[in-house]
This record gives structure tokens, C-alpha cells and sequence, in this order.
């Protein structure tokens, strides 16, 4: 399974699945990570992680942990 935080920035992908739950799976949905998304990778921490994706217009930053949840194609 490919997930978020595999992609290198300049890359494209497209949400796949989310596979948390709780209060996390709802902060995703909830900053656009839907099933269909297409996000890209538009940079990434001097230390590595976080990563910062664009998804639906929108800059947002990812932990490595959190972006493991996220299955793309």
C-alpha cells in the first residue's frame, strides 16, 4: 500500500482511503483529505517531517505518523 507521506516533493497523488479513526480520521476528512483528492507534495522540514501538502487549494502540513494513514494511488 502506497501511502502520503512516500510522495517526494513535486509529486502527485490521488486519496485513496483514509485508514484511522476517531478524532483523527475527522481532522483529515474535515482539511479536505476525502477519497478522490488529488494532493501534491509541495515541501518538506530541513529535519524531514513534517511534510507540507496542497490539497483543495489549501497548504497544509503533515506529521509522517498521520500521513502513513492516508492510502494513495
Amino acid at each position: 500500500m502506497k501511502t502520503l507521506q512516500d510522495i517526494t516533493p513535486g509529486k502527485q497523488a490521488v486519496i485513496v482511503q483514509i485508514h484511522c479513526s476517531g478524532g483523527m480520521r475527522r481532522r483529515l476528512l474535515d482539511i479536505g483529505l476525502t477519497p478522490g483528492a488529488k494532493t501534491e507534495c509541495v515541501g518538506v522540514s530541513p529535519c524531514g517531517d513534517p511534510k507540507a501538502y496542497l490539497v483543495r487549494g489549501a497548504v497544509i502540513a503533515l506529521r509522517s505518523e498521520d500521513a502513513a494513514q492516508v492510502e494513495i494511488a
